[in-house]
């Protein structure tokens, strides 16, 4: 039984579904092998407005299943590290359900930095994130990204980003965050589910209602 942090399960039939992180369902060619790359515009220095977006070697993830893994391996990319994703999902405990949880993957977090308290897991337990869950979001992720490291959210549900683009994951996914604006009140996603939308920004407020009951890892 899996007790770490409490899951969402249901499924929708409408869009894609996932159960514990993998896909439910036969994988379309958008779920494209990692040779499907893209590499986002990213910006280094903190601006004036308030923001800042680290390079991510973007790879998509290669299965219904790894998005745990991918959603690391994406993440490590803005350290300039390049790690096999079988090797963390190896470590993380990954199977055809899935990776358990996010407490699975910030220990691979902080293996791979180099340090032990590099990263840290957060669970936003309530079914829907209060103000004060969605301010200590924001803050984690400036941090985090001022840091030189971005994190890594276990999400589910559906959420509308910036462009008024749905993307829907009623089971379960995990999902990096490379980059903030206006202070970290918008947060710039890396998405190894489609290399087609590999990169989109969400509100703050969104993002917290889609880890709620779930959790992130953050410096």
């Amino acid at each position: 039984m899996r007790t770490d942090l409490i899951r969402k399960t249901a499924l929708s039939a409408a869009g894609l579904a996932f159960t514990g992180g993998a896909i439910v369902g036969p994988i379309t060619a958008a779920y494209a092998a990692t040779d499907a790359k893209a590499t986002t515009q990213t910006q280094s220095d903190r601006k004036p407005s308030g923001e800042r977006q680290l390079g991510v070697r973007y790879e998509a993830q290669p299965n219904f299943y790894y998005c745990g893994p991918a959603a690391t391996r994406n993440a490590l990319s803005v350290q300039g590290k390049d790690i096999s994703v079988d090797a963390m999902a190896k470590e993380m405990g990954t199977t055809e359900a899935g990776t358990n949880s996010i407490n699975d993957i910030t220990p691979v977090l902080n293996k791979e930095t180099g340090k032990n308290d590099a990263y840290r897991s957060v669970e936003i337990s309530t079914p829907d994130a209060d103000a004060k869950q969605t301010d200590k979001l924001r803050a984690d992720i400036v941090k985090t990204v001022d840091d030189g490291r971005a994190v890594v959210a276990n999400i589910a549900g559906t959420t509308t980003d910036t462009d008024g683009a749905i993307h829907s994951f009623e089971g379960g996914h995990y999902i990096s965050v490379v980059g903030y604006r206006d202070n970290g009140q918008i947060v710039k996603i890396a998405d190894s589910a489609n290399p087609n939308t590999a990169s989109y920004e969400v509100t703050v407020e969104h993002l917290a209602d889609w880890i709620a009951t779930r959790g992130y890892a953050t410096s």
